[in-house]
């Protein structure tokens, strides 16, 4: 096993020396104009892509994941994302090895005795954790050591995150990068279409009593019987089904690792399943008021579309208020 890794921790210093100054381009259908930073760190995945044979889009989502995660925890107080293209922090224990004394260890040869994860991605004869080129070589080292298919890498992310769920949400955004190949995946949308009449005002934390006492993790839009429902940003469906408080409902993933929840539908899109890739603007449903009961119950309220957003943080799912999203989201589609 040491002189696998050593085999490949020669071939991965010999290929950083030969990254080229100019960024590979990938043919990419009808990508929209990106901000440059975007550009660059999509340039990074596909350069190391054609290094090392990962595809890009594993990358991109191992390092969405951690910008998300991050996003929602206290930043490292030893990470400056200002001075990074990409978010991947590994852990210093990890990264030098858990035995070893110096937490800041530079050293390709001492992190490799105390068999730690760092490698000098970019020939400079350090292995610095705040260095891209040798975080992201790093990771694809690790994840080189279980093999190159699809399978491989998968039980290499689990073996680095020890969670079947991180593994689950890199696995959809590198499937959702794969079908747009670029990076330009916030856009939103408003989950009514704007030439259909609605209503809707801030009913977060209301009581509700049905099913126990609880309250409201949500905004309740109402609109006529039949109205479509709109998926309101990029992401995989994830649930699909009905849910007795819910409803005929769907759970939507989206890039920023944020749940998305459509209950109280009359029916779904036809066709559309688990795992299917959604994009902002595309009906997923149409308005009902299904739920509170058994599969088929129906009319204990008037038709709306119940919409609830909730975020992980390496624990449960947690839902906050989506009703200034929604008014930002409408304000926007009515400019467009």
């Amino acid at each position: 096993m040491r002189v696998f890794r050593l085999i490949i921790q020669i071939s991965l210093c010999v290929a950083a020396a030969l990254l080229p100054l100019e960024p590979i381009v990938h043919a990419a259908p009808s990508a929209p104009q990106q901000d440059p930073i975007l550009q660059k760190r999509l340039q990074l995945f596909q350069r190391m892509e054609s290094l090392y044979g990962i595809p890009w889009t594993y990358l991109a989502a191992i390092d969405q994941y951690e910008r998300m995660m991050k996003i929602r925890k206290k930043q490292s107080k030893q990470t400056d994302p200002s001075s990074r293209l990409t978010a991947i922090d590994i852990p210093w224990d990890r990264w030098s090895g858990t035995l070893n004394p110096d937490e800041e260890d530079m050293n390709p040869v001492s992190i490799q005795f105390f068999n730690g994860m760092g490698v000098d991605g970019n020939g400079d004869g350090k292995a610095d954790r705040h260095n891209d080129l040798d975080a992201l070589t790093s990771i694809i080292h690790y994840l080189s050591a279980y093999g190159f298919s699809h399978d491989d890498w998968q039980i290499g992310l689990w073996s680095y995150y020890q969670r079947d769920r991180s593994v689950k949400t890199i696995r959809q955004f590198a499937q959702v990068y794969g079908k747009y190949q670029h990076l330009h995946l916030d856009d939103r949308h408003f989950p009514i279409p704007a030439r259909y009449e609605y209503s809707y005002r801030s009913t977060w934390g209301d009581a509700r009593g049905w099913g126990g006492r609880r309250i409201h993790e949500g905004t309740d839009i109402f609109a006529s019987y039949g109205t479509p429902v709109l998926s309101t940003a990029y992401g995989v469906i994830e649930v699909i089904g009905w849910n007795r408080y819910g409803g005929w409902r769907i759970g939507m993933r989206d890039m920023g690792n944020v749940y998305h929840y459509f209950a109280h539908l009359s029916s779904f899109k036809k066709g559309l399943k688990p795992g299917d890739i959604v994009e902002p603007g595309q009906v997923i449903g149409y308005v009902g008021s299904s739920g509170y009961g058994k599969p088929g119950t129906a009319g204990k309220f008037p038709p709306h579309l119940h919409y609830g957003m909730y975020r992980e943080t390496g624990g449960p799912d947690w839902a906050f208020d989506p009703y200034p999203y929604l008014r930002r989201w409408e304000r926007q589609g009515r400019k467009r």
